[in-house]
């Protein structure tokens, strides 16, 4: 039997990686929605920015897995395409029939901690910026529907142009790293990710409901920043200071004190039921990840060019 999957936000960071790993899997056919002309058979038009445009592009689908999401730009142009688009995608599902709808969120939903230790429904929805408050009205649409919502929190890997190019600007911003900082943060690798969302996609176990999607093993941030000096170089470059003297250095950057009240706040979200539910091995952590991923970070920040 072929399973039909329909994947949005195919040419993004994770939705590219969930793409790759569902061509691989035997007896999938893959559409790819693109609000683009299409570009061969697998792409289907449709644009989360024009409702109208999603008429019809669930139609023969088993499997909604939906990725794409608007992290940066205007307000109303987030707000169409998290919210606005994302509703009207899932009921467009629901009157096509889906068999199961996938929706692949973000942990900040919860906004900014601390968080240690935290399991599904222990916390509130508390999202803190404009971007976090469309992706928790899109979770809502997809668990209403009754769809299954995954919510990574810090996703790494070659692509990644957001968490460890973030935190090398945050170091040079600095001009020193930070020493003394025990918290923890929730990680987890795109390639892992992808496999993670595809698993769950194809899994014939019912039911839909929230997971947080990381590495059971939380990275302490002093592990991280010390593997962004071996293999990165030593960003900032100064003597280390300590949280306290870190924040007063940041205090005339609000976009350094966000990257820094984050860093220095716990963010660790525990769901080990996952990986079991959906029969995934959760890979090697964040050492092998982050190493095989480091040359592509090296070219990325060095402005040369990376596939």
């Amino acid at each position: 039997m072929t399973l039909t999957i329909l994947i949005t936000g195919s040419s993004g960071f994770v939705g590219g990686r969930v793409a790759t790993t569902a061509r691989r899997q035997p007896g999938t056919d893959v559409r790819l929605l693109s609000r683009h002309a299409p570009q061969g058979p697998e792409y289907v038009h449709g644009d989360l920015c024009a409702p109208p445009s999603l008429r019809g592009v669930c139609a023969g689908v088993d499997v909604l897995v939906h990725c794409a999401t608007r992290v940066d730009g205007d307000a109303e142009t987030t707000e169409a395409v998290n919210d606005h688009g994302t509703r009207a995608l899932v009921e467009e599902a629901v009157r096509a029939g889906v068999r199961r709808i996938l929706y692949v969120s973000t942990a900040a939903v919860h906004g900014r901690g601390p968080f240690r230790g935290v399991r599904p429904g222990e916390v509130p929805i508390a999202p803190a910026s404009p971007t976090s408050r469309t992706r928790a009205a899109a979770e809502r649409y997809v668990l209403d529907a009754g769809g299954l919502v995954l919510r990574p929190h810090l996703v790494y890997g070659e692509g990644d142009r957001w968490v460890i190019p973030g935190l090398v600007w945050l170091m040079n911003e600095l001009s020193a790293t930070l020493t003394g900082c025990t918290a923890l943060q929730s990680m987890i690798d795109v390639g892992t990710l992808g496999r993670a969302v595809v698993a769950a996609a194809l899994s014939p176990a019912p039911g839909g409901g929230v997971h947080y999607v990381n590495h059971p093993e939380p990275v302490p941030v002093a592990d991280l920043l010390a593997f962004i000096s071996r293999e990165l170089g030593e960003p900032g470059g100064g003597p280390a200071l300590d949280v306290a003297a870190a924040l007063d250095r940041a205090a005339g950057s609000p976009l350094a004190l966000h990257h820094l009240g984050m860093l220095t706040t716990d963010h660790w979200f525990v769901d080990d039921t996952f990986w079991k539910a959906f029969d995934c091995s959760p890979g090697e952590g964040f050492a092998a990840g982050f190493t095989r991923a480091a040359p592509w970070y090296r070219a990325f920040l060095q402005g040369r060019k990376v596939s």
